[in-house]
């Protein structure tokens, strides 16, 4: 019980955040409940003029009649607007709250680190940030308002009609009671708790598969899969569907009998209205028949707002387990930021003994810990150029990302200019390192836009330079809108050579004075491949640059190659120093002038090198 107050708690303190416009919702709302008893006073005592003069119906006082039917008109009219203020009000509260919601969870998902992302799958995220927040706003604007209505216009039905008479008051009440009370049981008991939360946790499975299935659908038509074939996709929505079938077994029985119950409450009184008339003969029938008919006309608007409340109870177990997974997202500890950031003045990279390992050390073993890197050690001096090379799965794309503080080390430490990047602050970090990776993200912009992102108070003409030096702005004019053009779905869709200019683009406008480049040229063609290098000769002048390459051709000229392989840096040097030591780097050369003179169809023995 304590936990549930302290999950409504959260939700309140959200929707405290406008609580000008909510206790503005919640006064109309009272209002609005307090005008809905009226027409039904009104009813009751025209019924009670007819009654009386049933058998005079010229004594009957028409003044009266009228009264109370101007009364119930104008109490109706006013309940409609003052329940239009009070959803008005609310809605625009709701809409303020999200907006600041969602900015906030997207601020702090970008403060978290990589670890986080790289087990949280993308569809469970964007389920949170869509579905999960949405439905705060179903909290603010329907819950709260909903809720009081549903509270107050029951009880003050209930003291009216204990008021005018408690026995059939009673006939209503207890079946309410014993409604209400096996809705708790089987909602809040922890059979039923456990059930919705395992519903949820199926609909994030589902949804983080159906988005892994559509992103992998250039695979699915190759290959010819289909939804059913494919396995983990098949499995998310079988589950589901057991979940939902099981909670709809759990229960279909107490919700068809408390939704039997409320809604024939009249059953109940009938009864017992019977039974009082014909056991007291001295009761006054006339005045008793009056009050019996209005109890019968008010018992079935006394059903809609009991399941009213049950819907919102109902709704608010949904909010409440969708507010959590928002909880649990804003404590997950963001990448710390130092309480009084350095900023260095030179540019030297450099490692210092540096282990790392993507694993939660401390739930482990010392020596069952996977290491990616080892004792990782070296300096990529301001101005040169510092390789990576080695066979794939060696730690090269990680010791790369260690320097943006993606994840932080467990051991030792990375500087730049001196100065321990944890020291630096993220912006200043960001600000100083431009980093043009292996699979580029084109955000879907405009191109111009996608370029500004190096650089937000860049001129027009400045992105022009850029995209110029970067090799891309030829084919860019020839787009329909040219820098206006926008990028993906219903736009323009950019080749991998294309798209990796862009980028290039991107770090030249930024400037920054590192620059780390993660196998720049990987999926590009011979053409564009002569074109991005002739961009990178552009981006790289003056820097610092760390770039990590599998055609060795590339980085012949680096002033350091560092050869890494398992973790471990095992090689150092310029090419011409490591093709001395008849080592690791040697093979690696080997193989790349064998595979320039591979060709398709002939065994690699008989081919030939041409010279």
């Amino acid at each position: 019980m304590k936990r549930k107050s302290s999950d409504i708690s959260n939700l309140i303190n959200i929707a405290s955040e406008k609580k000008g416009l909510l206790s503005v919702s919640v006064i109309f709302s009272v209002l609005s409940s307090l005008l809905q008893i009226v027409p039904f006073i009104a009813v009751y005592n025209i019924i009670k003029e007819l009654f009386e003069h049933a058998q005079h119906a010229a004594a009957i006082d028409g003044e009266v009649i009228v009264y109370w039917g101007i009364v119930s008109l104008v109490s109706l009219l006013a309940a409609l607007i003052a329940i239009y203020i009070s959803a008005m009000s609310s809605h625009i509260a709701a809409f303020h709250i999200l907006y600041q919601l969602r900015v906030r969870l997207a601020d702090h998902i970008a403060k978290l680190p990589m670890g986080y992302h790289t087990k949280t799958a993308t569809g469970e995220l964007k389920k949170i940030i869509e579905i999960s927040v949405e439905k705060v706003e179903k909290f603010i604007a329907h819950q709260i308002p909903d809720m009081l209505s549903a509270v107050i216009v029951p009880l003050l039905f209930i003291g009216y009609l204990f008021w005018l008479d408690w026995r059939l008051a009673l006939a209503l009440v207890i079946p309410m009671i014993v409604g209400m009370w096996l809705q708790a049981k089987i909602y809040g008991g922890a059979k039923g708790q456990q059930a919705y939360r395992d519903y949820q946790y199926a609909m994030e499975e589902m949804n983080a598969t159906g988005v892994e299935y559509v992103r992998g659908m250039p695979a699915i038509k190759v290959f010819g899969i289909k939804a059913a074939r494919f396995l983990t996709f098949k499995q998310a929505v079988t589950k589901y569907r057991d979940i939902s079938i099981g909670i709809t077994d759990l229960y279909k029985t107490p919700y068809g009998i408390f939704f039997i119950v409320i809604s024939s409450l009249y059953t109940f009184v009938i009864p017992i209205g019977i039974w009082l008339i014909s056991g007291d003969a001295n009761a006054d029938s006339q005045s008793f028949a009056i009050t019996f008919i209005l109890f019968l006309l008010i018992s079935p608007s006394l059903s809609a707002p009991v399941l009213k409340l049950m819907y919102v109870g109902s709704g608010l177990r949904e909010i409440v387990e969708g507010n959590k997974r928002i909880e649990a997202v804003f404590s997950e500890a963001a990448v710390k930021e130092p309480t009084h950031p350095q900023v260095p003045t030179t540019y030297d990279v450099a490692f210092h003994q540096v282990t790392f390992t993507y694993e939660n050390k401390d739930d482990k073993d010392h020596n069952d810990v996977n290491y990616v890197l080892k004792d990782v050690n070296f300096m990529a001096r301001a101005g040169e150029v510092t390789a990576l090379v080695g066979p794939s799965g060696g730690g090269k794309s990680t010791i790369a990302q260690l320097l943006l503080r993606f994840w932080d080390v467990q051991y030792g430490g990375i500087t730049i200019g001196g100065v321990p990047i944890s020291e630096m602050g993220t912006e200043q970090l960001m600000d100083t390192v431009s980093f043009v990776f292996q699979d580029v993200h084109l955000f879907y912009d405009t191109i111009e836009a996608n370029i500004r992102m190096g650089n937000s108070t860049a001129s027009q003409s400045d992105v022009i330079a850029a995209a110029k030096r970067a090799c891309c702005h030829e084919f860019i004019e020839k787009l329909e809108d040219g820098y206006q053009m926008k990028i993906g779905e219903g736009g323009t869709h950019l080749s991998g050579g294309e798209a990796q200019r862009i980028a290039i683009a991107r770090a030249i406008l930024k400037n920054a004075p590192i620059l780390v480049l993660d196998e720049a040229t990987a999926y590009a063609d011979a053409e564009n491949e002569k074109k991005i290098q002739q961009g990178l000769v552009e981006l790289v002048k003056g820097k610092t640059v760390l770039i990590i390459a599998h055609r060795l051709s590339t980085i012949r000229s680096a002033e350091q190659i560092l050869v890494v392989k398992k973790g471990e840096i095992v090689e150092r040097g310029t090419h011409d120093e490591l093709l001395g030591l008849d080592g690791l780097y040697q093979t690696l050369w080997r193989a790349h002038i064998s595979s320039t003179t591979w060709k398709l169809g002939l065994n690699p023995s008989t081919s030939t090198t041409k010279v």
